[in-house]
């Protein structure tokens, strides 16, 4: 039986972009893009996952504005759930210790980057209530 993973992961907007992690050559889906986040622990919400993981892994507190919907894929060797949050940073220094690489961008062209394919329907979601709103990045 395939493992399932359940994991928080953050949109964070800044000025019109949004913030992609890239996965390091460590981590499983190397260099695949990403919303940074981690697998939610037993007896935590998503929502305090998210803040102890983007603590751990970017050294930021946040604010989280609106959370999308779920979105579970399977990849060969597992089963991820995603649950995504919009976010924006309150407090610290994006720091990346855990991921190769950052990068702000817009949401328009968020299908340009080679994004992790559980990311794909999040991605989808983002763009469409972006689309439905005056402000690009919600």
């Amino acid at each position: 039986m395939k493992r399932h993973l359940h994991v928080a992961c953050a949109i964070i907007e800044l000025e019109g972009k949004i913030l992609a992690a890239q996965r390091s050559a460590a981590m499983t889906l190397s260099f695949k893009w990403e919303f940074p986040g981690g697998k939610i622990e037993a007896g935590e919400s998503p929502e305090e996952c998210l803040v102890r993981e983007l603590m751990e892994e970017l050294g930021v507190t946040v604010f989280i504005s609106a959370a999308l919907s779920p979105a579970t894929h399977t990849y060969p060797d597992f089963t991820v759930t995603l649950y995504p949050f919009t976010c924006r940073v309150t407090g610290g220094i994006i720091t990346p210790h855990e991921h190769h690489a950052l990068q702000w961008i817009e949401p328009q062209r968020m299908p340009e980057l080679d994004w992790a394919a559980a990311d794909l329907p999040v991605i989808g979601e983002y763009m469409a209530l972006a689309a439905n709103c005056e402000n690009p990045a919600l």
